[in-house]
C-alpha cells in the first residue's frame, strides 16, 4: 500500500498548503526506494514543484524588503524591474519557466506566483504613494509666493570708482593709461626730476628707503613717493607727441592722520608736443573737473613751485563758498626734458599730479582718511 505524503508548510500570507503526492496518488507507477533515517524520496516532479515554492517564498522576502527600504522613486523602480520585469524580473523567469512542465506543476506553483505578482504590484504602488506623499509635503514647505531672499552682492571701493571714473574722463580726453613700478631708484624718483640729492625740495618727501644687502647695484632703492617717475620712464622710450595719465600707489613716511596716510594714490598725467601750451593745461583740467564734480564747478589757478615744472601752479576749486586745492601742475622744466634727451627748444609739454583719497574726500563727502583703509562694512556698503 503507498505510504501518504507528507505536508510541506509553506510560510506567507498568501500561500496554501502545498502536498507532495505519491505517485500512486498520481496514477504513476511507483518506482520510489525509502531512503535511510525516513526520508521521503521525491519524483523529478515533485522536487521542481518544492524548489519553486521555496524560491517563491525567498523572493517575496527579498522583494518585500527592498520595496520597504526604498527612499526614493529612482530606487522603487529598480526593485521592480528586478522582480517583475518582462525580460529580467526573478519572478517573470518562474513564471516562465512553467510552460515546459507538466501540468500538475503549473497547478501547483502558477497560482502562487500569480498571487505573489499581485502582492507585489500592490506593495510597489503603496509604496510610491508614500513617497509621492513625502514629495509634496516637503515641497509644501516652501512657499513659491515668499520674495526671495536678496543675495549681497560685492562692489567696488569708492577709491576704485573714482579712479574708474578719472580714466573714463581722460580717456574721452584722448589720453592714455599707463602704469609704472612701485618700487624705484632715486635716479628716477629724484634726480631726473631737478631734485639732486642736496636739493631742498627733497626734505618735502619723507622716504621709505630699501635695504639693498649683498646687492650690487649703484642705485639706491625706495619706494616710490609720487608717480612723477613715470614721466621720464615714459619719455625715454616714446617720441611725441602724446598725452597720458599714470594712476598708481604711492608711499611716504609720515605721521598718520585725517589727511595724512604712508600710503595714498595719485594720477600722473603729462602732455607732450611740439606747440602744447598753458592754455591748452587750463582748458583739460578745467574741463575734468567740471565732468568729475559739476558743471558749474569754479576753477582758480594760481602761482606754485615745484622742481620739475616751471611755471609751476596749484588748482583750486570752489565748493560751497569755500576754495579747495585739487593739484599741482606746470609747464615740463627743460632740465627734465635733458634727462630724456627731448629738446626743449622744439617740444613744449605740461605735467600734473592730483590725489585720488583727496578727490574721493572731496566728491563723496568723507571727513577722514583712514576710512578708506579701515575695512568698515558700515562705511563700505553706501558705495
Amino acid at each position: 500500500m503507498a505510504r501518504p505524503a507528507a505536508p510541506i508548510k509553506v510560510t506567507g500570507a498568501f500561500f496554501i498548503l502545498a502536498v507532495i503526492l505519491s505517485p500512486a496518488e498520481r496514477g504513476e507507477e511507483s518506482r520510489e526506494i525509502l531512503p535511510p533515517q525516513g526520508e521521503v524520496r521525491m519524483t523529478n516532479q515533485g522536487r521542481f514543484a518544492k524548489i519553486h515554492l521555496m524560491d517563491l517564498n525567498d523572493l517575496k522576502t527579498r522583494a518585500f524588503h527592498e520595496i520597504a527600504e526604498a527612499k526614493e522613486v529612482k530606487a522603487l523602480e529598480g526593485a521592480r524591474v528586478k522582480y517583475l520585469g518582462r525580460e529580467r524580473g526573478e519572478l517573470t523567469k518562474i513564471l516562465r519557466s512553467l510552460k515546459d512542465r507538466p501540468l500538475a506543476d503549473r497547478q501547483k506553483v502558477g497560482p502562487l506566483a500569480n498571487i505573489l505578482r499581485k502582492e507585489i504590484e500592490d506593495g510597489l504602488k503603496a509604496k510610491f504613494k508614500k513617497l509621492e506623499e513625502k514629495q509634496i509635503k516637503r515641497s509644501a514647505q516652501l512657499d513659491v509666493s515668499m520674495p526671495g531672499k536678496k543675495i549681497k552682492l560685492g562692489h567696488l571701493h569708492p577709491l576704485t570708482l573714482i579712479e574708474n571714473k578719472i580714466k573714463e574722463i581722460f580717456s574721452g580726453l584722448n589720453f592714455s593709461v599707463v602704469e609704472g613700478p612701485e618700487v624705484e631708484s632715486d635716479y628716477y624718483n629724484f634726480d631726473a626730476l631737478n631734485i639732486p640729492a642736496n636739493h631742498p625740495a627733497r626734505d618735502m618727501w619723507d622716504t621709505f628707503w630699501l635695504r639693498q644687502n649683498g646687492i650690487k647695484n649703484s642705485e639706491r632703492l625706495l619706494l616710490r613717493t609720487h608717480t612723477s617717475p613715470m614721466q621720464i620712464r615714459y619719455m625715454e622710450t616714446h617720441e611725441p607727441p602724446f598725452q597720458i595719465i599714470v594712476p598708481g600707489r604711492v608711499f611716504r613716511y609720515e605721521a598718520i592722520d585725517a589727511s595724512h596716510e604712508i600710503n595714498f594714490h595719485q594720477v600722473e598725467g603729462l602732455m607732450v608736443g611740439e606747440s602744447v601750451s598753458l592754455a591748452n593745461f587750463k582748458y583739460i583740467i578745467t574741463e575734468f573737473l567740471k565732468r568729475l564734480f559739476d558743471e558749474n564747478t569754479q576753477v582758480r589757478f594760481r602761482p606754485s613751485y615745484f622742481p620739475f615744472v616751471e611755471p609751476g601752479l596749484e588748482i583750486d576749486i570752489k565748493l560751497g563758498g569755500d576754495w579747495l586745492e585739487v593739484m599741482g601742475a606746470g609747464m615740463v622744466h627743460p632740465k627734465v626734458f635733458d634727462a630724456v634727451k627731448y629738446n626743449p627748444k622744439f617740444v613744449k609739454g605740461f605735467a600734473f599730479g592730483l590725489g585720488l583719497e583727496r578727490m574721493a574726500m572731496i566728491k563723496y563727502k568723507i571727513p577722514d582718511i583712514r576710512m578708506f583703509y579701515e575695512n568698515d562694512m558700515r562705511f563700505l556698503k553706501q558705495f
